[in-house]
């Protein structure tokens, strides 16, 4: 039965029973309009950067520096919102200075997705490698900016952005399906999308198509980087502050999210209505565990876990259709 419903419809089917099943053991408390309103607010800062790893691995790729360069455009974007006037001005609380610190920390996160672009396109670094040493170079210099400490204090201005609604939708909900729908725009009706997905899918046959290979990763990598940044933006005003190592635990939850919403890991192939999907999913699985007061560390290990099992089932639906196709 299940070979004939697509990956799409697969996961709806585990979107409804992840809700019967925690719904069963957590009771009322889960299927509360308070949980799902927290839901709503947690989800979309992991749902940025997932875009960010979803649009790398689409070109066989990955961008291990999501959260180091999320976290370097916060920590700008904090010191330009606190360092810029003394404390007693009243320019501090300016909605300018808030435009003029996101569109700064969005610059920082493109140059980083400049860098790897021009370490993967230009000096064939493997993506691994090259977005790996950008992250602890990132790592490093935020620590550098920031002495290890927090950076706390923002405008109500900034501190709306994360933490206010409009027409009962959250704010950083509104970003979230923004970009989503950027992103599903730019891999369903653009030449970008298709060349992507064709990179992913061979790029010596993507070359000789008249595709300039080097340019796709080029723009790939800084899309990336741009939701990095957007992410940034959710993440400080929503907790009111920035520090070198926030998030950390997201890198696994991204590849995770993508992995399980049907981004292939050799790339190629992958949508964004099934990340959005996963998303869902494991939003939904980790406020259950939580109002079952799983602990935070079992909750990382289950994401291993599912994340090896769901790499483990595609291998074997592959290798049967690949008998299939052989037979």
């Amino acid at each position: 039965m299940f070979r004939k419903l697509s990956h799409f419809s697969i996961l709806l089917i585990v979107m409804v029973a992840a809700i019967l099943i925690m719904w069963g053991l957590t009771g009322t408390d889960f299927m509360s309009l308070g949980n799902f309103q927290s839901m709503a607010y947690q989800l979309p800062e992991l749902g940025v950067l997932t875009l960010a790893m979803m649009i790398a691995m689409l070109t066989s790729g990955i961008n291990l520096s999501i959260i180091a360069t999320a976290n370097l455009s916060g920590i700008v974007m904090a010191l330009i919102l606190t360092k810029t006037f003394p404390p007693e001005s009243a320019l501090i609380n300016s909605p300018w200075l808030v435009v003029g610190a996101i569109l700064t920390g969005l610059l920082v996160a493109i140059i980083v997705g400049l860098i790897n672009g021009f370490l993967i396109a230009v000096l064939d670094i493997s993506p691994i490698l090259a977005t790996l040493g950008m992250m602890i170079l990132l790592g490093g210099v935020s620590l550098v900016l920031t002495d290890g400490y927090v950076i706390s204090g923002f405008s109500p201005t900034m501190l709306a952005i994360g933490n206010k609604d409009w027409l009962g939708i959250p704010v950083p909900m509104i970003i979230f399906l923004a970009c989503a729908g950027f992103m599903s725009l730019i891999l369903n009706k653009t030449p970008l999308g298709t060349r992507i997905y064709m990179f992913g899918s061979n790029p010596v046959a993507c070359f000789y198509s008249g595709v300039n290979n080097k340019v796709v990763l080029f723009r790939t990598y800084i899309i990336s980087g741009i939701f990095s940044g957007i992410a940034a933006i959710i993440m400080i005003s929503r907790f009111n502050s920035a520090k070198a190592d926030y998030g950390e635990s997201y890198l696994l939850l991204t590849i995770l999210a993508a992995v399980l919403g049907g981004v292939s890991a050799a790339g190629g192939f992958g949508k964004v209505s099934g990340l959005i999907i996963s998303l869902v999913i494991l939003q939904m699985i980790s406020s259950g565990l939580n109002l079952m007061g799983i602990s935070n560390f079992f909750t990382l290990a289950l994401w291993g876990i599912v994340l090896i099992f769901v790499m483990i089932v595609k291998y074997v639906i592959d290798i049967r259709a690949q008998k299939r196709w052989n037979a």
